[in-house]
């Protein structure tokens, strides 16, 4: 499995040079105000050719009993074809970098989240091969900005201090039940539209059979290149479902 994925949207710095030089080595793990929910981060062994600032770096991610060694001649290839940055990564218990108990994704995520900022290479582009594809995967789920911009529209201002109006306690209860569908014997016999995202997972075919017992008149319509936030992310197919629908 190859997967890329953007991360991040910090802001970026100015230009370096172009000329493909090397530099490599660890980075010590930062300290800086975290809690001991998160996994603690190891100094990841990498080696980054320069190049242009201003666009997002590419970073390459190894899979399983490999080493960042495995994407040189890539690695070589792409700094000189796009003049970008190209960094290659070690992960922990994998070639340079230090070996630790923990080989968890959240762990192996969490090294990169560290090392990256210290590298300047936020916002990048990442390449991982396989277990370095989860990685990646993870990473990107971990800092998906428009996710965060969503759940933040729960947090308030009330008398001074903030709060969430939503009730976590309750909700992180019953999560499993919000998931789910009561089972019900009875059909609805009017028309229903079910409107899913191309890239949403939460309606699998698997369920089709069972939406078509309780709705036999309903329809089935995808709206390619959406995820879940259907309406958020492709709003004038969302509206033109809609009309379709009540046409």
């Amino acid at each position: 499995m190859l997967c890329w994925a953007r991360a991040w949207g910090l802001p970026r710095r100015g230009l370096r040079p172009c000329s493909p030089s090397f530099s490599t080595g660890p980075v010590a793990p930062s300290s800086s105000g975290r809690g001991g929910a998160e996994p603690r981060s190891v100094p990841l062994s990498y080696k980054l050719l320069d190049g242009e600032a201003a666009r997002p770096a590419l970073v390459f991610l190894h899979g399983l009993f490999g080493c960042k060694t495995n994407f040189n001649s890539i690695a070589k290839a792409l700094a000189q074809q796009t003049g970008r940055r190209v960094l290659t990564v070690d992960a922990r218990n994998h070639g340079d970098s230090p070996h630790s108990p923990d080989v968890s994704y959240e762990a192996m995520s969490q090294d990169l989240q560290d090392l990256l900022p210290q590298l300047d290479l936020v916002p990048c582009v990442l390449i991982g091969h396989s277990m370095g594809g989860k990685t990646a995967m993870l990473l990107a789920l971990q800092r998906d900005m428009a996710v965060r911009q969503f759940l933040l529209t729960n947090l308030v201002e009330v008398d001074g201090r903030f709060v969430w109006r939503v009730n976590l306690d309750a909700l992180a209860q019953h999560v499993d039940k919000i998931m789910a569908f009561p089972p019900r014997q009875e059909s609805y016999p009017g028309p229903t539209l079910f409107l899913l995202g191309g890239n949403s997972q939460y309606v699998p075919p698997s369920h089709h059979p069972e939406i078509r017992r309780l709705f036999p008149r309903a329809q089935m319509q995808t709206v390619p290149n959406a995820g879940h936030w259907i309406h958020a992310d492709r709003p004038q197919d969302f509206l033109a479902a809609i009309r379709g629908f009540l046409a």
